[in-house]
């Protein structure tokens, strides 16, 4: 006897489902809930996600292609003004930052760019993270003797059989 395939919920109607929405310029899937779409935009991870939700009034885990244009814009506004958003400090990527010496949380192309800065200060003022960067070896104090191993492969050659030495056995 086999069992009846369980049903999913059925859907809202096609025509209001938005499948791609533009927030922070990244693609989100509209059929994904809030919190977990939001984890697209760079920078943006599960909790500040589930935080950025809670700060322009939306249900987390509701679905976000089938927001209301109102609550979308909420929460576009939000995103986009995370840097004013009351953010803990201990939840900012960028704390303490080299130039100004304040407390930034930093999204999409910025935070590379800002990571990309950081890695050239460290080279340029030949730290030892910088040296350790710009060798490509392991930054954080791992070993190094057996893994991380980059370049030709060198193996085990057997010697050449001499002649003479065959006829010596």
């Amino acid at each position: 006897m086999k069992k009846e395939a369980k049903q999913s919920k059925p859907v809202e109607p096609e025509e209001e489902m938005r499948h791609i929405v533009r927030i922070y310029n990244a693609d989100l899937e509209g059929k994904k809930q809030v919190q977990m779409a939001l984890t697209g935009v760079k920078g943006v991870g599960r909790r500040l996600a589930r935080m950025f939700a809670q700060m322009a009034d939306v249900d987390p885990h509701a679905t976000l292609g089938l927001l209301p244009e109102e609550k979308l814009a909420s929460l576009k506004k939000v995103v986009e003004e995370a840097k004013e958003a009351a953010i803990p400090v201990w939840m900012m990527n960028r704390r303490k930052d080299v130039f100004t010496g304040e407390d930034h949380h930093v999204l999409g192309a910025d935070l590379g760019t800002a990571l990309r800065e950081d890695l050239d200060i460290m080279k340029k003022s030949r730290s030892y993270k910088g040296i350790r960067h710009e060798r490509g070896l392991r930054v954080r104090g791992q070993k190094t003797r057996s893994t991380g191993r980059t370049g030709a492969i060198v193996g085990v050659s057997k010697k050449k059989a001499q002649p003479g030495a065959a006829a010596e056995k």
